[in-house]
């Protein structure tokens, strides 16, 4: 029996399919009437590099299942139901699609992603403070 090999372009492509990703629009509007929690996975040089998403939770990469599983011993206050609708979003909207089909692979349901990530959110003129 043999395994046909996926390249992480088919992949993220067909990652992609299964998520309603949103645009820094509508993610903002998301977030400010507390309809949406932004997480930023983005690492710590970035972040200080670039700023933060004002209210976004950060939780790094390697942190981000552990931190959101509401059943889970190490979960943030903000992890409150498989129901939270959760918008991730990296640097530039790769890995978070990626992290975000792992959300809903723990039932996290409306885990989607930001299109373009930070980058996106900062070009569109939306807030951003420093690290």
């Amino acid at each position: 029996m043999t395994t046909r090999r996926v390249g992480i372009d088919e992949l993220l492509e067909r990652v992609r399919e299964g998520l309603d990703r949103v645009e820094a629009k509508d993610a903002y509007e998301a977030a400010q009437a507390g309809e949406a929690l932004l997480v930023d996975t983005r690492y710590a040089a970035l972040r200080e590099r670039d700023g933060l998403i004002p209210g976004a939770l950060v939780v790094e990469r390697n942190e981000l299942e552990w931190r959101l599983d509401p059943q889970g011993s190490h979960r943030a206050p903000e992890a409150t139901s498989h129901d939270l609708r959760i918008v991730v979003f990296c640097n530039e909207g790769y890995a978070s699609s990626l992290a975000a089909m792992s959300l809903r692979q723990l039932g996290l349901h409306r885990a989607t992603d930001l299109v373009g990530g930070f980058q996106a959110w900062k070009s569109a003129g939306f807030p951003v403070t420093a690290a």
